[in-house]
């Protein structure tokens, strides 16, 4: 039955995060806001709620590990799922932004992240205040810097027809489907564990970050499956880049999150692990591309993770 929970809480929060995307991008659509400010903001965060709100509901529910290891597992398999499958099915381009912003930024919040959790086993008020300030200068940044080049496929122009009526009930529905696909996924996972005598922190950093991952590698599927030109790793890495920000910020900031034991001798390091193979990759033998062999590789390191979480 917990399966069933589980399975439920991924098909709500699947549907809730394709409504909120198109409510929000419909909405800003609505007051003006440029495709660019769209794509960089309102998409990015919006694609992030899901993480955001299992992690607020598993805090709030006195399930530390699962707050905090939906995000380093999301952006473990952001990087080691979603981007290697989509570099083994089509050749991806790496674009010079990703090495003068998209990653430096992604790591230097992982390395900020870090020391937060190494210091003292816990992630407080003012560290979660810490992380969303530097997400929003990070934004300041972009924003105060477009680049001319930026592609945002996922930013659907068609949206700017929608009535106000729709957008209402686009929100509505994405706010409940998200709030009990997070009850269903967090509770059914947390059982779960407890069935099979495993601990939260190797459940949420496998099968509900794969789960929180799913729209993302769905998104780049289809974009795979029409021919579009608009999947780079940049989409990702700012989505990574959001989790640690926006997510463990703002969860932080409403409860402070400590840290098990697991977390802080493994999965944290797997995380920097995959930045930095992602960067290795990204340059050598050939730079500015992510090859099928490259992608195959990013795998066999994910799988390598998956086993020795549950091992």
């Amino acid at each position: 039955m917990n399966l069933v929970f589980i399975f439920i809480g991924f098909l709500l929060l699947v549907i809730g995060g394709e409504f909120i995307v198109r409510s929000s991008v419909a909405l800003s659509f609505k007051f003006n806001i440029s495709k660019f400010i769209i794509g960089m903001t309102v998409v990015s965060f919006a694609t992030s709620l899901p993480e955001l709100i299992v992690s607020i509901n598993a805090a709030i529910n006195d399930f530390p590990s699962v707050a905090i290891n939906n995000v380093i597992g999301s952006n473990i398999a952001n990087i080691g799922l979603v981007l290697a499958l989509v570099s083994i099915l089509s050749k991806i381009s790496v674009a010079n932004k990703f090495y003068k912003r998209d990653w430096p930024w992604m790591f230097f919040l992982s390395i900020v992240l870090s020391f937060f959790i190494y210091t003292d086993s816990t992630l407080d008020r003012l560290e979660g205040i810490i992380l969303i300030s530097i997400l929003i200068f990070f934004i300041f940044k972009i924003l105060n810097k477009p680049d001319s080049h930026e592609i945002y496929n996922d930013v659907n122009d068609k949206l700017l027809f929608v009535s106000n009526f729709k957008i209402i009930i686009w929100l509505i529905l994405s706010s409940l489907t998200l709030y009990f696909g997070a009850e269903f996924l967090v509770d059914g996972a947390v059982n779960f564990a407890k069935q099979i005598n495993i601990s939260e922190a190797v459940i949420s950093v496998t099968i509900i970050a794969i789960g929180t991952s799913i729209p993302e590698l769905a998104a780049s599927l289809v974009a795979i499956a029409r021919n579009e030109k608009g999947i780079s790793v940049g989409n990702l890495i700012g989505s990574n880049i959001f989790n640690i920000g926006s997510v463990l910020g703002i969860t932080a900031v409403i409860k402070e999150i400590p840290i098990a034991e697991e977390i802080i001798q493994r999965d944290i390091i797997w995380m920097l692990l995959f930045a930095t193979i992602l960067i290795v990759l990204a340059i050598f033998p050939k730079k500015n591309s992510l090859s099928k062999y490259k992608g195959f590789i990013m795998l066999l390191c994910y799988f390598t993770f998956i086993f020795q979480a549950f091992t």
